[in-house]
């Protein structure tokens, strides 16, 4: 399968996990990384381009750290221009259907943080519920986020290589469909056990 990564991180400089994981991403055959606020500094998405690269994947990730409780203003942006009536949804929409989707994201917070009776209230997956209903409005399959958490101290505890790995073994079996996608459907997040999904060559 073709992967499309879209990568958006206003701040790239300053960032520790979300920039050496897109740099992986980038090295992957088979996958598409494109760093939407390097192309499209001033917000002016290319609408056509855009629909383009959907449809000549077949799995579309969100890359982007966790922003108020959501995406970055680009991908927000780009939801509402790309993912047009007709196109994506609706009366002859169709264009997705059929596709994967997920978000690969970093949250500041510590995984105990999202729960009912954690600072956030809401786990992860729950705060995406308008992402994740998005993909399904499109007839595209959502698939549990990967997820790293506690990324502001992933660098001094030594934790990106091993994140970076898991990644990289999540988009080889998807590019090789050798993914367990009903199982993914239901986690809560792709990396929490990655035995439970990958299949017996990419363990």
């Amino acid at each position: 399968m073709r992967i499309l990564v879209l990568f958006a991180h206003p701040a790239i400089e300053r960032s520790e996990v979300n920039r050496p994981l897109a740099e992986a991403t980038a090295r992957i055959e088979g996958v598409s990384l494109v760093d939407l606020y390097a192309e499209y500094p001033d917000l002016r998405i290319d609408i056509d381009r855009e629909q383009e690269r959907l449809q000549s994947h077949d799995v579309i990730v969100f890359m982007h750290p966790l922003y108020w409780y959501s995406t970055p203003a680009i991908l927000k942006e780009w939801q509402d221009l790309v993912l047009e009536y007709g196109f994506a949804y609706g009366e002859g929409g169709t264009a997705l259907a059929g596709k994967i989707f997920f978000n690969a994201i970093t949250a500041g917070g510590a995984e105990a943080a999202y729960c009912a009776q954690g600072y956030n209230q809401f786990t992860l997956r729950q705060l995406l519920y308008p992402i994740e209903q998005t993909a399904r409005l499109c007839g595209m399959t959502y698939l549990a986020p990967f997820a790293l958490y506690s990324s502001r101290t992933a660098y001094e505890e030594g934790r990106i290589e091993a994140h970076i790995a898991d990644w990289q073994r999540v988009l080889s079996a998807l590019r090789h469909e050798r993914l367990d996608i009903e199982t993914a459907r239901g986690l809560e997040k792709l990396n929490g056990d990655l035995d439970a999904i990958l299949k017996d060559s990419d363990r």
